[in-house]
C-alpha cells in the first residue's frame, strides 16, 4: 500500500480546521451535525479540529466552494489556531483542492480524502491493503497535476525524464498501471472467496451492516465469541469475519461482520471493498444494526440503505436490529419505536438485552422460502440420499428394513433435488 500525502501522522497530530458549506438554511442543524462526524473522523485519524465553520451559500462556489472572503477568513482562523489541516465535509474537485491550498498555504483534505486516510491506518490484511491502495490511487489520479512530485518521491525518481506536463503523463501512466495490477489481484481474491463460500452453500448465511460505530462487532462479539476488535472509533473493521452459530433449535448458521458503512462513502472505496463486501451481496438474510441512540439514526439507516442498494444487495431480505437501547433516555421512546417498526428487533449486545429475541427471528427467517419434505430411499439407491445431505438440512433419518427414511428442511429452489422420493410435505 502506498504512502500518500494525505496521511496523517498519528504520533504528532495536527490541528485542524472542519468546514461544511450549507445552501439550505432549514438544514443548518443537519450540516453541524455532519461536521460533529467530521470532527469524529479527524480524531480517528489523529487530527485534533480546533474550530468548525459552516459557510452559507446558494450553491458552492465553483473555485474554492466557499467563496473568496470566507477564504481570508479561514486563513485568519488557521493562522489563529496553528493549524496545518483544513477538512471540507463535501468532496472537492481537483481544482477546487488546488485553489484552496494555494490560498490557504495548508494541506487540504475532503471528507474522501480523511475516510481514506483512515482505512490506509486499519488495513491488516493484505487483501485490505489492496483494497485501500486500489481506492487510495483512483482518489489520486486526477489530483495528480498537484502531486506529481511526492509520487516521484515514491516511485523512485519517476517524473525525472522531462519537465512539466511530461512529468505529469508519466506518473498517471504509471498509476494507471498500478490500478490494473491491483484490480487483477483483487479479482484472484474474488474467486478463491467464492470458492471458499460455495463449501458452505448448504447453510443459511447472515450478514451484519450497518453505520459504522453502530455496535455490529459487539454484536458478532456476542452472538459467537469471536473475540472481534470492538473499539469507539469508526472503521474498526475493515476486513470480514465468518463465524458458524447455532440458533434455538441447534440449527447451524454462519454470520458474517464486515466494514460499517457511512453517509458519503467515497464510491471508489465501495467498489475497491467489493470482494470483501461480496457475503453482503450473497447474504441469505441481512441484519442491519442501528444504533438507536444516534439522534440521526433514521439518517444512518438511509445512508445504509444507499450503499446497500449501491451494492446491488436492496432485494436481500432485511432485519432491522436497534442497538444500545439501554441508553435510551426514556421507555416512552422504545416504546414508539417499537410501535413504529414492529418487525424489527431491539437489543443491547453490550448488556445482553433482547438477544435471545434476535436468535429466535433469525430461526423464523431460517424457514423462510423453504419446505420440510419426507424423502423415501430403498437400499438399492441408498447412494442418493447424498443429494439431500449437499442441499438441505437433514432433521431425522431412520434406517429400516425396506429403506432409508429422511426428513429434511430444503430451499424451495432446490426441491427439485431427488423430488421423485418424497413422499410428505410439511
Amino acid at each position: 500500500m502506498i504512502e500518500t500525502s494525505i496521511r496523517i501522522d498519528a504520533d504528532k497530530p495536527e490541528n485542524a480546521i472542519a468546514v461544511a458549506l450549507c445552501t439550505d438554511s432549514r438544514k443548518r442543524d443537519q450540516v453541524w451535525e455532519h461536521l460533529n462526524e467530521l470532527e469524529f473522523l479527524a480524531e480517528t485519524a489523529g487530527a485534533i479540529v480546533q474550530e468548525k465553520v459552516v459557510q452559507e451559500r446558494p450553491r458552492a462556489d465553483v473555485g474554492t466552494v466557499i467563496g473568496r472572503g470566507k477564504v481570508q477568513e479561514l486563513k485568519e482562523i488557521i493562522e489563529e489556531h496553528e493549524a496545518s489541516l483544513v477538512i471540507f465535509d463535501d468532496d472537492l474537485t481537483p481544482a477546487q483542492a488546488r485553489n484552496l491550498e494555494k490560498a490557504l498555504e495548508v494541506k487540504v483534505l475532503d471528507r474522501s480524502g480523511i475516510i481514506l486516510d483512515i482505512f490506509a491506518a486499519r488495513a491488516r490484511s493484505s487483501e485490505a491493503r489492496v483494497q485501500v491502495e486500489l481506492a487510495q490511487l483512483e482518489y489520486l489520479l486526477p489530483r495528480l497535476s498537484r502531486m506529481w512530485t511526492h509520487l516521484s518521491k515514491q516511485w523512485g525518481g519517476v517524473g525525472t525524464k522531462g519537465p512539466g506536463e511530461t512529468q505529469i503523463e508519466t506518473d498517471r501512466r504509471i498509476v494507471r498501471n498500478r490500478i490494473t495490477q491491483l484490480k487483477q489481484r483483487l479479482e484472484k481474491v474474488a474467486v478463491q472467496k467464492q470458492t471458499q463460500r460455495k463449501g458452505r452453500e448448504n447453510l443459511k448465511r447472515f450478514a451484519l451492516a450497518g453505520y459504522t460505530n453502530a455496535g455490529k462487532s459487539t454484536l458478532m462479539n456476542r452472538l459467537t465469541d469471536s473475540g472481534v476488535l470492538v473499539e469507539n472509533k469508526l472503521f474498526a473493521t475493515l476486513d470480514t469475519t465468518v463465524r458458524k452459530i447455532a440458533l434455538p433449535e441447534g440449527r447451524e448458521v454462519l454470520l458474517s461482520d464486515t466494514v460499517g458503512f457511512i453517509r458519503k462513502l467515497p464510491a471508489h472505496l465501495v467498489a475497491s471493498f467489493r470482494s470483501t463486501l461480496a457475503e453482503i451481496i450473497e447474504a441469505d438474510v441481512i441484519l442491519h444494526v442501528i444504533d438507536v441512540s444516534h439522534p440521526l439514526f433514521d439518517e444512518h439507516m438511509e445512508s445504509v440503505d444507499k450503499t446497500l442498494k449501491s451494492l446491488g444487495a436492496d432485494a436481500i431480505p432485511t432485519l432491522l436490529v436497534f442497538n444500545k437501547i439501554d441508553a435510551l433516555e426514556f421507555d416512552e421512546d422504545l416504546s414508539e419505536l417499537r410501535a413504529q417498526y414492529p418487525d424489527a428487533c431491539f437489543v443491547s449486545a453490550a448488556k445482553d438485552i433482547g438477544i435471545d429475541e434476535l436468535l429466535n427471528t433469525m430461526t423464523e427467517l431460517c424457514d423462510m422460502g423453504t419446505s420440510t419434505l419426507e424423502y423415501f430411499f430403498p437400499w438399492s439407491a441408498a447412494g442418493e440420499t447424498s443429494q439431500i445431505y449437499g442441499v438441505g438440512d437433514v432433521l431425522k433419518r431412520e434406517d429400516k428394513d425396506d429403506g432409508i427414511y429422511i426428513t429434511a428442511r430444503i430451499d424451495n429452489k432446490d426441491k427439485h433435488i431427488a423430488s421423485e422420493r418424497v413422499l410428505t410435505v410439511n
